[in-house]
């Protein structure tokens, strides 16, 4: 019998040219024993009420498949948090992450052809979501030269008749900024009439540094989907608990998406999630809160007393953008500062607006805070 000749590996289309985010590709790059100033993953435990849960759960209870949406207890709590949308526990998805609810969001929503607006910077994962879906992103500056807050005329300007959705991100990954009420109001007044739908990613929403919570798009427009969890807050990455909620003939579709894609997240995860929603879990929640405000305090007086460089104060999140522009370009800077065990990541990496930038997470301890400083400034001092 003849030889069947075997064929090269073919990529698929909507995956060529595609590769992890350059976040990833720096952390994963790092000589051992760096200070992490690059990941955004919270290294405080995930708070006592939600640990001793789970451990309760797996010992005493059954933990086959939930619902593909989720448990009923554990949706109406979420839907409860969004009081304005009258929504129903039907109208909420219990996803694996706040990543899986983007995805599904966007897969029930797009198809080729379509268009959605991403700020730029942004999260990487958003223009790569698009292109799985078939969608085109295209960018809405946050210019930097107004600290990288939101700019109306340069969101409406990139609508047009292609345009299905719009993500929209507050607080910010990677600058920390939130939207005011009247960017909300101003981004609803814009969007009235067109059909366009809102993805509000809101997984920041309760590490805020101003006084009042940031608020939603949702309070403003009725076209919104939105995307949330307890990974940053409860500092719970690995648990893969998130959610996304809103307009029910939407959420409908992304509950097939979502049903194909996973079945349904973690029973115990979601079961001991629930803590979440006690006063023991919102104690933590506002502890934890403090901790990353002191050390956002922290790291951005150090970055400007021992380095002598501008990082702006974030109203959200655990990250602040450090400008290096007057030392070289920004790659040069992050591979300086891994030569000196420091993982930071390029700004360029989340959209050409913050060239000349780095991304500093603080999720580090104090102490590790401090020798990270001190060692990007022997950096520095080398160059």
């Amino acid at each position: 019998m003849e030889a069947i000749e075997k064929e090269e590996f073919r990529v698929p289309k909507r995956l060529r040219g595609m590769q992890k985010s350059n976040i990833r590709q720096i952390f994963d790059s790092a000589l051992p024993g760096s200070v992490n100033f690059g990941l955004g993953q919270p290294d405080l435990p995930t708070p006592e009420c939600i640990r001793e849960e789970a451990v309760r759960v797996i010992r005493e209870e059954n933990n086959g498949y939930t619902s593909h949406a989720g448990l009923p207890a554990l949706r109406e709590k979420v839907v409860a948090d969004y009081p304005h949308l009258g929504l129903t526990p039907d109208d909420c998805i219990i996803t694996v992450g706040s990543n899986e609810a983007l995805y599904c969001a966007t897969m029930a929503l797009c198809e080729e052809g379509d268009e959605v607006l991403v700020p730029n910077p942004a999260f990487p994962a958003y223009p790569a979501i698009n292109r799985l879906a078939g969608a085109e992103t295209v960018l809405y500056r946050m210019p930097r030269e107004k600290g990288f807050g939101f700019d109306a005329g340069e969101f409406e300007k990139q609508i047009n008749e292609k345009t299905r959705a719009a993500i929209i991100l507050s607080p910010s990954n990677p600058t920390g900024r939130t939207l005011s009420r009247e960017d909300l109001r101003s981004i609803a007044g814009i969007l009235e009439g067109t059909g366009i739908y809102a993805i509000s990613d809101e997984i920041y929403k309760e590490l805020y540094f101003t006084k009042e919570k940031p608020g939603s798009i949702s309070e403003y427009y009725d076209k919104t989907l939105v995307v949330g969890g307890l990974s940053k807050n409860m500092s719970m990455t690995g648990w893969r608990m998130g959610w996304v909620l809103g307009v029910p003939e939407v959420i409908k579709r992304a509950l097939v998406v979502h049903g194909y894609n996973t079945v349904c997240t973690s029973t115990v995860t979601q079961k001991a999630s629930l803590a979440y929603w006690t006063g023991e879990g919102k104690r933590a929640e506002t502890e934890c809160r403090e901790i990353w405000r002191r050390r956002k305090d922290l790291l951005i007086s150090l970055i400007e007393s021992e380095l002598g460089l501008k990082a702006f104060a974030p109203e959200g999140a655990f990250y602040t953008m450090m400008d290096v522009s007057e030392l070289g370009p920004e790659m040069d800077i992050v591979n300086r500062f891994l030569e000196n065990r420091v993982i930071t990541v390029n700004g360029s990496g989340f959209g050409d607006e913050a060239k000349g930038f780095l991304r500093i997470s603080f999720c580090a301890s104090e102490s590790d805070i401090r020798e990270g400083v001190k060692r990007m400034k022997e950096a520095i001092e080398s160059i």
